[in-house]
């Protein structure tokens, strides 16, 4: 049976994150300033934010020159065509674009808008104008916080990358999972029961984007200041997986 009541906590105290800082050791503080242990079961969901600067994904715009591609493409979009290279260099392909808004495939699968390359939340240095990027690999992200809080704890809790998508036909933004690890990211659902009895012919849950939407409630989009949540309470019985098997193939996609 799932759980009755599942309780999400920000935790307080987290600084601000530089590159090289160790995320799992700032964790294992935090879970101590807060007050909790951790248990079987609990799922940390950590912004995408937080772990981009820990690894030093910043690019600085004044050092891009950009491509005649990005030039022509920055015209029509009225953006800086540095800006539009650093895109550009993060993605597959360009999905559509209009004045103000390029929506690309990322190099990782995500579609969102501008490879969520971001100028939110990220402090200017010296007087460059920064950017930041996605990490390289967010479910080996995930994997390795999972890791050194495993070792720390001798307790696997489950890890969420989070980050906000806006959504085809829908406003506004919502938390998904962009890395996971210990849980699965992915239930399916194929082949079980209904209330009824009838059997599940297509059903398949985004655990983890469930998971990070409900985190995103604490984490705000803002000033918030809340760039970890524990989640306690979750039960599952499917495999562990990655977040990269929510991404859909593009053979089954009717959009693409």
């Amino acid at each position: 049976m799932p759980s009755a009541r599942v309780t999400m906590t920000g935790l307080a105290g987290i600084p601000m994150i530089k590159p090289g800082d160790e995320l799992g050791a700032i964790t294992a503080a935090a879970f101590a300033t807060n007050g909790f242990a951790p248990e079987e079961g609990d799922v940390l969901v950590v912004a995408q934010k937080i772990v981009s600067k820990a690894e030093g994904r910043y690019v600085d715009i004044a050092t891009v020159q950009p491509s005649e591609r990005a030039i022509a493409l920055a015209a029509e979009l009225d953006k800086d065509p540095r800006f539009v290279e650093v895109v550009l260099s993060e993605s597959k392909r360009v999905v559509r674009h209009r004045p103000g808004l390029l929506i690309v495939e990322h190099r990782l699968g995500f579609v969102m808008a501008n490879a969520g390359i971001d100028h939110s939340n990220v402090a200017a240095e010296d007087g460059t104008e920064r950017v930041l990027l996605l990490p390289i690999d967010p479910d080996g992200s995930a994997h390795t916080l999972r890791q050194y809080l495993l070792d720390a704890f001798g307790i696997g809790l489950g890890v969420i990358i989070s980050d906000s998508f806006g959504r085809p036909w829908r406003k506004g933004t919502v938390g998904v999972a962009l890395g996971a690890a210990g849980l699965p990211a992915l239930v399916d659902l194929r082949g079980h029961p209904d209330l009824f009895g009838r059997e599940l012919l297509v059903t398949e849950t985004g655990f983890a984007d469930e998971i990070a939407a409900a985190a995103g409630l604490l984490m705000g989009q803002a000033d918030e200041a809340v760039p970890m949540v524990l989640v306690r309470g979750l039960q599952w019985s499917a495999p562990e997986a990655p977040a990269a098997a929510l991404i859909r193939p593009a053979e089954h996609d009717l959009f693409r």
